[in-house]
């Protein structure tokens, strides 16, 4: 009888263990990976038990954020520089490109931005969004555009800025912008864009995005967040990442 306790309470512990086991991450995400996050995450869940917490912002903001204490575990950047500055100030390490991002400009307008960009030089438009340069790296990326073409200090005038990428998008989507440079992602599924009108923009134009990965201290002794970043480098998130239109 107390051999068939043993092997029950056993049996108990072995059924607990994948529950007991699993963990949470708290996960600063930048905003052009909203998307994507969204959909590798409960895939991350279901695969592995584990929890992912996930906020989305602009790197720069989140690059504050962490230094001043923020719980994150893990920083998904827009950038590479922002990783590697903080794991320079001691708040991190184990750091890789889980993403190379690509810039677009965008119009709802189906007819309104052409395949060369020449849009811009047309004037045929009010205002122009783009993220913030000095927090979201496409908007650093935008700016960088713009200066090839010749045409920043012309449109400069014409710019309605948004703190990161996701209220780039938004300004756009809601009219308050006729077109606007955004991450491929917010605008791009499945291999197609999803409406409107776009220009790719030639990865010559602008340096490129590589977007970094970063288990910061707190996450280091955190199951989960060894495993987020693990996950990250396998097939089914980067077959999510492909449909989006990131590299890597």
């Amino acid at each position: 009888m107390q051999s068939f306790r043993i092997a029950v309470v056993a049996l108990g512990m072995w059924v607990a263990g994948p529950a007991v086991l699993a963990a949470e991450v708290q996960v600063a995400v930048a905003a052009n990976f909203t998307a994507p996050m969204q959909k590798i995450a409960p895939l991350f869940e279901a695969d592995t038990g584990h929890k992912a917490r996930l906020a989305f912002g602009s790197t720069g903001r989140f690059y504050a954020q962490i230094r001043n204490g923020a719980p994150f575990d893990v920083l998904l950047a827009a950038d590479d520089e922002t990783p590697a500055r903080l794991e320079r100030e001691g708040q991190g390490g184990s750091r890789f490109t889980y993403a190379i991002g690509r810039l677009v400009l965008w119009s709802r307008q189906p007819a309104l931005v052409d395949d060369q960009g020449e849009v811009l030089r047309s004037g045929r438009f009010e205002k122009l969004a783009l993220a913030d340069p000095k927090l979201a790296p496409y908007g650093g990326a935008a700016i960088e555009t713009l200066t090839k073409l010749g045409v920043v200090d012309t449109l400069r005038p014409r710019f309605v800025q948004g703190e990161n990428i996701a209220q780039t998008w938004q300004f756009v989507a809601t009219g308050n912008a006729q077109l606007g440079f955004v991450a491929l992602s917010q605008v791009w599924a499945d291999g197609r864009l999803k409406e409107g009108s776009a220009w790719l923009v030639p990865a010559t134009l602008y340096s490129p995005i590589r977007q970094d990965a970063l288990l910061l201290n707190r996450g280091r002794d955190n199951a989960a967040a060894g495993a987020l970043l693990q996950y990250l480098r396998g097939d089914k998130a980067r077959a999510i990442l492909k449909a989006y239109g990131y590299a890597f």
